[in-house]
């Protein structure tokens, strides 16, 4: 069997998940993978066979997005061209998560696929959104890489095509301590919009996953480290907490952990939106900004709470991916 595996790479979560679920796939048969989009900064060890800088979103220095950049970098007209060069017709199943290029592709030359990932758990109006939605947002979620069929990941399994997430092995095999610092990843604040707050809360030693940092480097309460995948999961194996975005990935990691978890979803950026509602209900702290006083208020508040006592359930990989090759086999699919 021969599978096609469009992978998003606007961020680093769908390529975090693709690593982890490679090996099950090779079980299938064949995997290439068509890697998509412009703003991973993490090293994707896949079977690449295929790349593109696809429809990608670009932050603005301090935990915004950058829409004249998007505007600029983004061509739809090229989105297109490459949607009919791409040889799908040569693959017996195409898995997509959540790549416009694919599903415009599979829509030009009648192919079916399946969409598996975080985002097609939106197709359904039990998965959590904010009190107040965005139309244009759930056009994006619901239209922008139409399939076949839906296999969702959400914290909770909101509908009956919805499952757990992919929690990496380390994380579900570590043996889990606290070294009493706190883990930041938020790959939408740049080290000036952050660096002056985090500095005056001396009491707090932070670890803090930076873009463009080179290596490690201790300087006064804060560890600076780049974007890596080990050093990273060592870091929130041990943390008291974690202050990250409005992701899933790394959320769903840190509520299996069991760690304390602050999220700050990206402005603008409906889909956090959505996670951050979805993340208050399981009763985690969300924020709508990392920056002012009254984030360093909310931060010694949070360290001084009792730690959140909702276990995070993992994924079955092997059941699931069960599901989709015997469940969803691609002679059953209807086109889109």
């Amino acid at each position: 069997m021969k599978i096609f595996y469009a992978v998003q790479a606007t961020g680093n979560g769908h390529i975090s998940r693709a690593m982890q679920l490679m090996p099950y796939l090779k079980q299938y048969g064949e995997v290439d993978v068509f890697l998509s989009g412009a703003n991973a900064t993490l090293q994707a060890d896949l079977p690449v066979k295929y790349r593109s800088n696809g429809l990608s979103l670009f932050y603005s220095t301090c935990g915004g997005l950058d829409f004249k950049r998007m505007w600029n970098d983004n061509s739809i007209l090229r989105a297109h061209r490459e949607a009919k060069d791409l040889p799908i017709d040569q693959y017996d199943v195409i898995i997509n998560d959540f790549d416009y290029i694919t599903a415009k592709a599979c829509k030009l030359k009648n192919k079916a696929s399946i969409q598996f990932g975080h985002q097609a758990s939106f197709l359904s109006r039990h998965t959590p959104r904010p009190d107040k939605t965005n139309f244009f947002g759930e056009m994006v979620l619901k239209h922008y890489a139409k399939a076949s069929n839906y296999l969702g990941l959400h914290f909770k399994r909101y509908d009956d095509f919805i499952q757990p997430p992919i929690i990496k092995t380390a994380i579900v095999n570590a043996d889990v301590t606290n070294k009493g610092h706190v883990t930041v990843y938020l790959p939408a604040y740049q080290k000036h919009c952050l660096e002056k707050m985090l500095v005056s809360m001396t009491d707090i030693h932070f670890h803090w996953f930076l873009h463009g940092t080179k290596s490690i480097e201790k300087i006064g309460n804060i560890t600076y480290y780049p974007v890596d995948n080990h050093m990273f999961n060592e870091s929130l194996i041990s943390c008291e907490g974690l202050i990250t975005g409005g992701g899933f990935e790394t959320p769903a990691e840190a509520l299996f952990l069991q760690k304390k978890l602050i999220s700050i979803p990206i402005q603008s950026q409906y889909e956090q939106q959505c996670n951050a509602a979805a993340l208050a209900r399981l009763g985690v702290k969300t924020m709508t900004s990392a920056k002012g006083e009254t984030f360093k208020e909310e931060v010694y508040k949070w360290l001084n709470a009792p730690a959140l006592q909702y276990k995070q359930e993992a994924n079955n990989i092997p059941a699931t991916l069960e599901y989709l090759f015997h469940q969803m086999r691609p002679e059953q699919l209807i086109v889109a």
